[in-house]
């Protein structure tokens, strides 16, 4: 398991790097989606949902592809805004990665629990007490595979993302084969086949809107490999993985949450347990469906969590470089992994799996939070976009950059504003143990603080104190 960072033969590759955003995003939302999804709208939105979102996350993939390449010798999703913006956006959007990755783990401590309990009744809906202990131990387990080497737990990352999608091939391969178009028909629209020719754009729009946040959600990730830039083989790489892990999720994601409108009622969907993706498959195959995919679940849970458990402690010790963060966070160990950042990542994992211990829905108040905090970093990913291509020279490429740098940040700008800014104004409040390290780096600068700064952490304080305002109403 040792892996040397400085030995160029265990650099990653291409391929591993595109595993690296499958598994990174591949995680419970796919098995998990369906009851989000159907609760929230008809086939018809959702089919719409997903052309808005498709295309506005292909746009996010876009922009870190031309970032990529344009500039390879940033690394970290956080470093385009730091580039673009300055020092605090650069250390905003790291520390927004770094909770978002970390809450991601938490969405996945609560739904791997969940499948533990088809086995094992003990473990109840995710949220007991015996949950909370057992996610606690795979956490750290974790934390330690990692800590005694990055680029060996890339290459396990890789053979995970094999074994998981086994199972979710044979889910929708089934509903492939059971799909029946009357029963779609009849889930295509809300109380009616002829929506659209009732004009009744409101409801569509409301449904779609309804759907946004479970969609991002399952593409928070696909940053991965632009996180992992540095210990890649090629740098350039980054951006081809993130494209190509991007198409490949969009068809799995379409297929697994729009076929099961061909087999069941919206109704029955919206009435399923979770994870929903296993009751789906067992109703299809009978009662050795169940365990099959609850076993592929608990690998992709695991396959995803290894993978948010490299990226955030990356994200921390490529900040320490930057000087956004001390640099305790980038001392390395003899395994070459960033032991102080991965301690300070778990820490803050436990912290809000003791704090979902006692949320009414921890699994989408987790997701939430998760999405809410990463879109900061991707609307500055399209803002740095904007800004590099208005340097260029006036050609049918730089207006086309250009194009793709506004839809990406419309289209999450979009999403924070419809669905997600509450929650942005609680994870304000996680902030604020970030702020003081970052005031503690510069308090060796003498506290040389420009007027932009002083600016923007007076709006975080402010936003951090709305945050504790929402819960004190709640």
């Amino acid at each position: 398991m040792k892996a040397h960072i400085h030995n160029s033969s265990e650099k990653i590759g291409l391929i591993t790097l595109v595993s690296i955003v499958i598994t990174s995003a591949l995680g419970s939302g796919i098995f998990t989606i369906n009851i989000n999804l159907a609760k929230a709208a008809p086939a018809g939105s959702v089919i719409i949902g997903w052309m808005f979102v498709g295309f506005g996350t292909l746009m996010l993939a876009l922009s870190i592809n031309y970032l990529a390449v344009k500039m390879p010798e940033l690394e970290g999703i956080f470093s385009y805004g730091q580039a673009g913006f300055g020092n605090f956006i650069g250390f905003f959007c790291g520390w927004g990665y770094w909770l978002s990755a970390c809450l991601g783990n938490v969405a996945f401590a609560v739904i791997l629990m969940s499948s533990f309990s088809f086995f094992f009744s003990v473990f109840q809906t995710g949220q007991n007490l015996i949950s909370i202990i057992t996610a606690s131990l795979i956490l750290w387990g974790l934390i330690i595979l990692v800590n005694h080497g990055v680029e060996s737990a890339a290459i396990l990352n890789t053979l995970i993302t094999c074994c998981k999608l086994l199972p979710l091939l044979c889910l929708i391969g089934l509903g492939i084969e059971n799909f029946n178009f009357s029963v779609f028909m009849s889930n295509l629209w809300q109380n009616s086949n002829s929506l659209i020719e009732k004009n009744n754009i409101d409801l569509i729009g409301k449904q779609v809107r309804g759907c946004m946040l479970t969609m991002a959600w399952v593409f928070v990730g696909i940053e991965g490999a632009t996180t992992m830039a540095k210990r890649a083989k090629n740098k350039s790489d980054a951006g081809k993985a993130t494209v190509l892990g991007m198409l490949c999720l969009l068809v799995l994601y379409v297929l697994a949450s729009v076929l099961p409108y061909g087999y069941l009622s919206r109704a029955a969907l919206s009435n399923l347990a979770q994870p929903s993706g296993a009751y789906i498959f067992k109703s299809m195959v009978g009662s050795w469906g169940g365990p099959f995919i609850n076993l592929g679940i608990i690998i992709s849970i695991l396959g995803a969590w290894l993978s948010w458990t490299m990226l955030p402690a990356e994200t921390t010790s490529l900040m320490a470089e930057k000087k956004l963060l001390p640099v305790v966070f980038n001392k390395k160990n003899k395994f070459g992994a960033p032991t102080f950042s991965l301690i300070i990542e778990g820490i803050m994992c436990q912290i809000f799996l003791l704090v979902i211990y006692f949320a009414a829905d921890a699994y989408n108040l987790a997701y939430s939070l998760c999405t809410s905090s990463i879109i900061i970093c991707y609307i500055f990913v399209g803002l740095f976009q904007i800004k590099t291509a208005l340097k260029n020279k006036v050609s049918k490429e730089k207006y086309i950059n250009l194009i793709i740098g506004l839809l990406t940040v419309f289209f999450e700008g979009a999403i924070i504003i419809f669905v997600g800014l509450k929650y942005l104004f609680l994870c304000f409040i996680a902030y604020l143990p970030g702020l003081l390290f970052y005031l503690w780096v510069k308090r060796k600068e003498a506290f040389v603080f420009s007027k932009f700064e002083v600016i923007e952490i007076g709006l975080l304080l402010l936003g951090s104190f709305y945050g504790l305002w929402i819960i004190y109403n709640l």
